[in-house]
């Protein structure tokens, strides 16, 4: 893949941010030196730690480029929606704003969507790239979500949970998301599946962070990620069948062709 196929996609980059003052410039910064057509969506989600100072900030250096303010505190699903309707990039994919994440890693989750394999990407942190060594038991609960997760979705992922999923914009539009915190990996991916988008995996490193440096997840997100999975792929209906515009194409010129009766 040429990297002309890289920089003729557009990528919406949709950062939600609740209280990360000492680490969002730095990973918008990291953002930035990413080699690709971007724009930066940022959502304060009612930081009470100075964020939303620093964020007008970088609005006004032109550091991003979209600053949504949430007046109460919503959570990361909500946050992304709120992105999300701001988005006018070819594609979309989630960035924290902690410095877990490299986002030289986009690039990763561009290819097969850029070379039209794929409308659909997640970033796995179990492929084989370096990953800082942290806590068991959440690698544990990691691999049983995502288990459970593919079970009744029939995907054979590796990181269900992980936070880089690239997706096509128009894709991303078309589903019925409605979880506005951390559910909202589960409820993606499943509604991901019942669309029949084509989902491909690609690794990236991951350099997670303790608990004294700022992580917020809790043992009681696993168990919420639990319900969302029974809840968004049996009891909140279905997303609609994804057609994505390469198998538009391909359709109308099967049509186009002329037919031949048989003798």
């Amino acid at each position: 893949m040429t990297s002309e196929n890289y920089r003729s996609l557009k990528v919406s980059v949709l950062m939600p941010v609740f209280n990360e003052r000492n680490t969002v410039e730095h990973a918008i910064a990291r953002v930035r030196q990413v080699a690709m057509n971007m724009e930066i969506i940022c959502v304060d989600d009612c930081s009470t730690d100075g964020t939303r100072l620093e964020l007008q900030r970088l609005l006004s250096a032109g550091k991003i480029d979209h600053l949504v303010v949430h007046e109460v505190n919503r959570g990361k699903g909500y946050g992304i929606r709120s992105a999300l309707a701001h988005a006018s990039g070819d594609v979309v994919v989630v960035q924290d704003a902690d410095l877990e994440y490299d986002p030289n890693d986009i690039l990763k989750l561009l290819g097969p969507v850029a070379d039209g394999r794929a409308d659909a990407v997640f970033g796995s942190r179990f492929r084989g790239e370096v990953s800082r060594v942290l806590y068991y038991w959440h690698s544990v609960g990691n691999g049983i979500l995502t288990m459970l997760s593919n079970m009744v979705t029939n995907l054979n992922l590796s990181d269900m949970e992980t936070c880089y999923k690239l997706v096509r914009t128009d894709l991303m539009r078309s589903l019925p998301l409605t979880s506005d915190r951390f559910g909202f990996e589960p409820e993606l991916t499943a509604r991901l599946a019942q669309s029949r988008a084509r989902i491909y995996e690609v690794p990236i490193s991951y350099s997670g962070r303790t608990y004294a440096e700022g992580k917020k997840i809790r043992w009681t997100d696993g168990v919420a990620a639990l319900w969302h999975i029974i809840r968004f792929n049996f009891l909140a209906g279905k997303a609609p069948r994804y057609h994505h515009p390469q198998a538009l194409t391909a359709a109308a010129a099967f049509e186009s062709k002329p037919t031949h009766a048989s003798i």
